[in-house]
């Protein structure tokens, strides 16, 4: 299974990079290769200051080895390995009015101390971060999401959009990261669906991300904007770090197992803001999005 899936995250990585590319009309990924002193390693790819994308990267990597003190606490585990790869992707615009995106699907395994596997799950998901909203992108981007998971099973999209709006919020600014998307973890073989079933449905949410976001990049890339609506995108901006630094488990995890810090810290945007008690103006387009990210909305 873990060759198998390695193997598919890295034609994933293949194809979500050219995609990206042509979208972008200019920019180019920059690949950068590395190694795990303690196991393992991956393919770095990074886009930057092109046509449409501000920054951007789509990462993949397969670590093994020891499971770090840290980590055997956080799984109430004792001298366990493990193996662990996914493929990571942030995408930060050029222009407010094109949403950020995330995505990212994993594959992890632990063994005893004989090698074999005492546990092995899946996990993952996509989501969307506007900075304007636009009703209809929300729309696409969910039902898109919706469509690879209800080919799987009739409960994934309503179980796991619900995980995702839980997951994707800021406790202290009490809001959400973004309008949501999937968010599954911890999938794991059952009676009723094995761990092949759970390879064929995160390929399929994989294979969805082409389609679920770049029609609203083609949609919002050409859409003119001002220095207000740029100030805004850079204040929203100041959110998403703040989520990605305090709450996120896969920057935890990669900071301790000692993963590559540049590509850890790859998904935070090189301009950001943060203003002293801001708030958008009643009534304005930008209280719009804040008043969905309070409240968030079955786009479905």
């Amino acid at each position: 299974m873990k060759t198998k899936f390695y193997t598919y995250i890295q034609n994933l990585q293949d194809t979500i990079t050219h995609k990206i590319e042509t979208l972008d009309g200019v920019a180019k990924f920059k690949e950068d290769l590395w190694e795990r002193p303690e196991g393992g390693g991956g393919r770095t790819r990074v886009i930057e200051e092109g046509a449409v994308f501000e920054k951007g990267g789509v990462n993949i990597s397969a670590v093994h080895g020891e499971l770090p003190p840290a980590m055997q606490a956080y799984f109430n585990v004792k001298d366990c390995n493990f193996f662990a790869c996914g493929l990571s992707l942030v995408l930060h615009p050029k222009n407010p009015f094109v949403p950020t995106v995330h995505a990212n699907w994993r594959y992890f395994e632990m063994y005893d101390k004989s090698g074999a596997i005492v546990d092995q799950w899946f996990g993952g998901g996509q989501d969307l971060t506007p900075y304007y909203l636009f009703d209809e992108d929300a729309k696409h981007f969910h039902q898109t999401c919706k469509k690879a998971c209800d080919m799987h099973h009739p409960e994934f999209y309503t179980n796991y959009k619900a995980k995702c709006d839980a997951y994707f919020y800021n406790p202290h600014r009490e809001e959400g990261r973004g309008v949501g998307g999937l968010f599954f973890d911890y999938c794991k073989a059952t009676d009723e669906l094995s761990m092949q079933d759970w390879y064929n449905f995160v390929t399929e949410v994989g294979d969805s991300f082409i389609d679920a976001y770049a029609p609203i990049v083609d949609r919002r890339k050409v859409l003119e904007y001002t220095a207000k609506n740029r100030e805004w995108q850079e204040i929203r901006r100041g959110r998403y770090v703040e989520f990605n630094l305090v709450h996120d488990k896969g920057t935890l995890f990669g900071l301790k197992t000692n993963g590559r810090i540049e590509s850890i810290l790859m998904s935070l945007p090189p301009h950001v803001q943060w203003r002293y008690d801001h708030h958008p103006e009643i009534g304005s387009d930008e209280e719009k999005l804040i008043d969905v990210l309070k409240n968030p909305k079955d786009w479905a």
